[in-house]
C-alpha cells in the first residue's frame, strides 16, 4: 500500500493497515508457541520436573521486564523495524530448541525468543491504535486474532515436524521465519501511518505518567494475576496433562490447537463487543465464565471435554483484546510507554504464576492444580468491576 493512499471507513478504521499488522502478529507468534507441545519431549529428554518446566516459561518472559524501557525507546526510534525483524529472530531461536544439548541451552534460546517478542509486542499494538480510528476495540480484535490463531497453528506445525523428522527436525522451520521478515520488510517499511512517536520535550517524567494511571495498571494487573494465570497455566501444561491422562502427542497438540482457535475467535469477538457493551461489562462476563468452564473441562470426557476446551478458549483469551483496548483508551500521548507497562504485567506475571503452578503440580498433580487456580481466578471479578469506563461510551 502506498504512502499516499489509505482506505478508511467512516470511523477512521484503516482495514488494510490493521490487517497487515495483524498478519505480522500471526507470523511472529506462530513460532513463539513451540514450547508447550515440545514440553513433554523436553521433560523426557532432560529428565526435568514440572517446576523446571514451568521455569522455562518464566525465562521466556523475563525480557518483558525491559518493556518499559522498550516503550520509551519506541517513542524515539522507528518502531516498524522491531515488527519487521522479530519473526526471523524468534524463528531461529525456537527452531534451535530441538537440537539443544542441554537444559541451559534451551533456557538461553527461550530468553532470546522472549527479547524478540518484547521488541515486537510493545510497538505493534500502538501501531494498531493509530490505524483504528475510533474503533480501538475492533483493531485489537484483529490484532489479537492474529496472535491467537498463530498460537493454534504453531503447535500443530511443530508437532507435525517432530512426528516426521524427530525433535531435531525443528531446524527445517528456520527458512520460513526469515522469509516472513523479508516479506514484512517489503510491505511494512513504507506503511502509510505515523509509526514513530517522537518526543517534543527534552525530558519526560515517565514516573509521573505511571503514577497517573497506576489504578488502571493495578486493576488490570489483578485480572492478569488471577484470570490470566489460569490461562497461562492451561496453555503451558495442557499437553502434559492430557498425555498424563493417557492421550498421545497428536491428541494433545490438536487439543491445544482447539483451545487456541477458540481463543482466537474469543479475542476477535470480544474487542468489538467491548466497543458496544463497554470494557468493564465485557471483562466481567468472561472472568465469571472462565472458572466455570475450567471446572467443566476437569469433570468431562470425550466430546464434552472437547466442547469444554472450546468454551475455555473463548472465555480465557477474550480479556486480552479488551484489556489492550482499555490501555489504549487512556488519555495520553505516550501510548507506547503505557502499553509497555501493561505488556510487562501481561507476559511476566502470568508466567510466574504458571511456574508456581508447576511447583504445586509436582506435589498435588495437575488436575488438582487446575481446580485450585480455577477457584483463585474468581478474584479477577473484583478487579474487573474496577476497570475504568471509556469516556463518551454510549452505555455510560
Amino acid at each position: 500500500m502506498s504512502r499516499d493512499k489509505v482506505t478508511k471507513d467512516k470511523d477512521g478504521f484503516q482495514t488494510g493497515n490493521v490487517t497487515l499488522i495483524s498478519v505480522a502478529h500471526f507470523l511472529h507468534d506462530a513460532y513463539s508457541t513451540y514450547l508447550p507441545p515440545l514440553l513433554p519431549l523436553l521433560i523426557e529428554k532432560f529428565g526435568i520436573s514440572l517446576f523446571l518446566s514451568g521455569l522455562l516459561g518464566v525465562i521466556q518472559r523475563i525480557p518483558n521486564l525491559l518493556n518499559p524501557f522498550i516503550g520509551i525507546m519506541a517513542e524515539r526510534v522507528k518502531v516498524r523495524y522491531f515488527v519487521i525483524f522479530a519473526p526471523a529472530v524468534t524463528t531461529i531461536a525456537m527452531s534451535l530448541i530441538g537440537v539443544a544439548p542441554l537444559y541451559i541451552v534451551v533456557a538461553i534460546l527461550l530468553f532470546v525468543c522472549g527479547l524478540s517478542s518484547a521488541l515486537f509486542h510493545v510497538p505493534a499494538p500502538v501501531m494498531i491504535s493509530k490505524v483504528s480510528g475510533s474503533r480501538t476495540g475492533k483493531g485489537m480484535s484483529f490484532f489479537m486474532f492474529g496472535g491467537e490463531f498463530a498460537s493454534a497453528v504453531g503447535p500443530l506445525i511443530v508437532v507435525a515436524v517432530v512426528e516426521v523428522w524427530g525433535l531435531s527436525g525443528t531446524l527445517r522451520l528456520i527458512p520460513f521465519g526469515i522469509a516472513a521478515s523479508a516479506g514484512l520488510w517489503w510491505r511494512l517499511r513504507k506503511i502509510s501511518i505515523q509509526q514513530e512517536v517522537y518526543s517534543s520535550a527534552a525530558k519526560i517524567d515517565y514516573m509521573a505518567i505511571f503514577r497517573q494511571f497506576r489504578p488502571v495498571f493495578l486493576n488490570l494487573g489483578g485480572i492478569i494475576m488471577f484470570n490470566g494465570a489460569l490461562r497461562a497455566t492451561l496453555i503451558l501444561f495442557l499437553p502434559v496433562y492430557l498425555i498424563s491422562e493417557g492421550e498421545n502427542l497428536w491428541f494433545a497438540g490438536i487439543s491445544l490447537a482447539v483451545l487456541q482457535v477458540s481463543g482466537a475467535i474469543g479475542t476477535f469477538i470480544s474487542g468489538s463487543v467491548s466497543d458496544r457493551l463497554g470494557r468493564r461489562t465485557t471483562l466481567l462476563i468472561v472472568t465469571i465464565a472462565s472458572p466455570l468452564f475450567m471446572l467443566l473441562f476437569l469433570n468431562s470426557e470425550g466430546a464434552l471435554r472437547i466442547f469444554s476446551i472450546v468454551l475455555l478458549g473463548v472465555a480465557l483469551m477474550s480479556p486480552q483484546s479488551v484489556m489492550l483496548a482499555s490501555i489504549l483508551d487512556l488519555d495520553t500521548k505516550h501510548k507506547a510507554f503505557v502499553n509497555s507497562i501493561y505488556m510487562t504485567m501481561s507476559f511476566f506475571v502470568s508466567a510466574v504464576m504458571a511456574m508456581g503452578a508447576g511447583a504445586i503440580a509436582d506435589h498435588m498433580g495437575l488436575a488438582k492444580t487446575f481446580a485450585l487456580f480455577s477457584v483463585l481466578s474468581l478474584a479477577a471479578i473484583f478487579f474487573a468491576r474496577r476497570v475504568p469506563v471509556k469516556k463518551n461510551h454510549p452505555l455510560t
